[in-house]
């Protein structure tokens, strides 16, 4: 899609601090990091948000979460614990239009999340 900000950053249009890339994701830093570690994880496919997975798309989110669990290892988050949050549709918070997942740690989570 032309004008999303997560397809221009898997077409290399705007520059990100990327920390893990296959053939079917990219991983990087949050500009707005809410934690020590922020990390989105996005599919390079458009997707704009989990409404739209279905049985053609349905690995991208398995996969997705081998990718968050092998990130959060690598971060030192896995012993102590760590978020994973999918914001959906605007009341949800999601600002993107491109289904994405935030892993966030290196601090105690409250909750309610907000």
């Amino acid at each position: 899609m032309s004008d999303c900000l997560f397809c221009k950053i898997v077409n290399d249009e705007i520059k990100a601090s990327k920390i893990y890339e296959d053939e079917k994701v990219i991983a990087f830093n949050d500009i707005n990091p809410q934690s020590p570690v922020h990390i989105l994880v996005i599919p390079k496919q458009h997707i704009p948000s989990i409404n739209q997975i279905d049985e053609s798309n349905q690995s991208i989110i398995g996969h997705i979460h081998l990718v968050i669990n092998k990130l959060a290892k690598e971060k030192g988050l896995a012993d102590k614990g760590y978020r994973i949050v999918n914001n959906c549709g605007k009341d949800g918070g999601q600002t993107v239009n491109h289904l994405h997942f935030h892993l966030l740690g290196g601090r105690d989570m409250q909750w309610p999340p907000g």
